[in-house]
């Protein structure tokens, strides 16, 4: 696994800080996507297309241009947080949620009616926005406080997305050619990671400035969500030991599921950069599930077996990765990304489509983060982990998520495989954050 970071921050141009005053001033009224239930679920499937076709409401926000963002941005204005900028940060992302998933919703509505009546994704559709909410200009701590109980209550509404637009997604996959499937999905998922990102980071910067988080109780410097010195291979550390002792899946029929995957760390181990905790282990813990997984199938009825590197390294260019073997019969690793069963057989199997289905009836639905799988794992037995939510459970959507998170801010995923060998991952995530979002609109 190979992480490879930029330059120094001190070599960046200062000229490329952007006004962020003006970026977070704006004060007007919006009306703001809430609960998205205009009418009983009973009577959706009679009112749906309707509802899809003829929402004049979103015109408005649609033609607006969103405000992307970028690492050293957010940074550089919440570090020095006092009630004047986090009033200004409330506004912003009060006035940009909306804008941002208007331009989603635009995309829903130009589906082809098939697409639109698959399991999923009109529930989706109504899940963001069959009705608005005005929500007014914030103007002191108090009104941001409840601003930020709102967020929290979008942030849970909203959790149940990524599986109902993956199972929609994938039975809608004889309807639609790959590149236009594949398109679609990166703009939906992408604006949902934007929408996450700012609601967690006002969220975050408020609790700050309130004294419920204090930044020294933290091993690493943080402004908000992002760590400002984000250790690599404790990253990857810390992912590993999650998943050193863990069986995952298909190995226990081979009945080597307890023999410890060991990963080597090497290169750069001192690297630090700037970077959202969340995304990085993500990526890194993805991988490395996959690595340890093939390597069991790979090693079946062997004693032990080989290690998994991870090599971190410091250049101009700034990167990662990891060594998995694919499993899944794709043409080119890349196809593991698509959501499309003719670029990746898999996303039709019937188990995956339950446990997308499970997934998204359930309120907590998918976050897609470490903490949220550690969290299934040790989880008591109920019904949704018989049903396929529980720790065997595989949806296919973690390798696509990572992709989604290591592109955000510029970054990037590749896959280069060896038959008979295995497959190399290289990450590359920029060390300077002045990559804007990925927003694609």
């Amino acid at each position: 696994m190979l992480f490879q970071f930029g330059p120094s921050l001190e070599s960046f141009s200062a000229q490329q800080n952007l006004n962020m005053n003006d970026i977070f001033s704006s004060t007007t009224l919006v009306y703001f996507c809430f609960r998205c239930l205009a009418y009983p679920l009973a009577a959706a499937n009679e009112s749906t297309a309707l509802h899809f076709y003829q929402n004049k409401q979103l015109e408005l926000y649609a033609s607006k241009e969103p405000k992307p963002m970028t690492l050293r941005q957010l940074v550089f204005f919440g570090r020095s947080m006092d009630e004047d900028r986090l009033v200004k940060s409330a506004n912003y992302v009060r006035t940009e949620l909306p804008v941002r998933i208007a331009h989603r919703l635009r995309d829903l509505q130009k589906l082809p009616y098939i697409v639109v009546t698959q399991e999923g994704i009109a529930k989706v559709y109504e899940n963001q926005c069959a009705r608005f909410r005005k929500y007014p200009p914030i103007t002191n701590i108090k009104e941001n406080e409840a601003f930020c109980e709102f967020l929290a209550g979008l942030l849970d509404e909203h959790a149940i997305v990524i599986p109902s637009l993956s199972l929609g997604m994938s039975l809608s996959s004889p309807y639609l050619a790959p590149d236009d499937l594949d398109s679609f999905m990166r703009r939906m998922l992408v604006s949902r990671i934007s929408r996450r990102v700012l609601a967690q980071h006002h969220i975050a910067l408020s609790e700050n400035y309130a004294g419920k988080q204090k930044p020294w109780e933290s091993a690493e410097p943080n402004v908000g969500i992002i760590t400002t010195g984000l250790n690599v291979k404790a990253s990857i550390e810390k992912c590993a030991n999650l998943l050193r002792h863990q069986s995952l899946e298909a190995e226990d029929a081979e009945g080597n599921a307890e023999i410890p995957a060991e990963v080597v760390i090497e290169g750069d181990v001192d690297m630090k950069f700037s970077y959202i905790r969340e995304h990085l282990e993500y990526i890194v813990f993805e991988l490395l599930k996959n690595s340890i997984r093939a390597t069991r199938l790979n090693q079946a009825g062997s004693v032990s077996l080989p290690p998994i590197r991870a090599t971190i390294a410091a250049g101009d260019n700034a990167v990662g990765g990891g060594l998995i073997t694919v499993q899944n019969p794709v043409q080119n690793p890349s196809d593991l990304f698509s959501f499309s069963h003719i670029r990746n057989s898999a996303r039709m199997e019937h188990s995956r489509l339950i446990s997308l289905r499970t997934a998204s009836s359930y309120r907590r639905g998918i976050w897609a983060t470490v903490n949220e799988q550690v969290e299934n794992w040790n989880r008591s037995p109920d019904p949704e982990k018989d049903a396929g939510v529980g720790r065997h459970a595989r949806m296919g959507i973690g390798l696509p998520m990572s992709n989604i998170f290591a592109t955000y801010f510029g970054g990037s995923l590749d896959l280069k495989s060896l038959d008979g060998y295995g497959t190399d991952a290289y990450v590359r995530l920029p060390k300077l954050g002045t990559n804007l979002e990925a927003v694609n609109f």
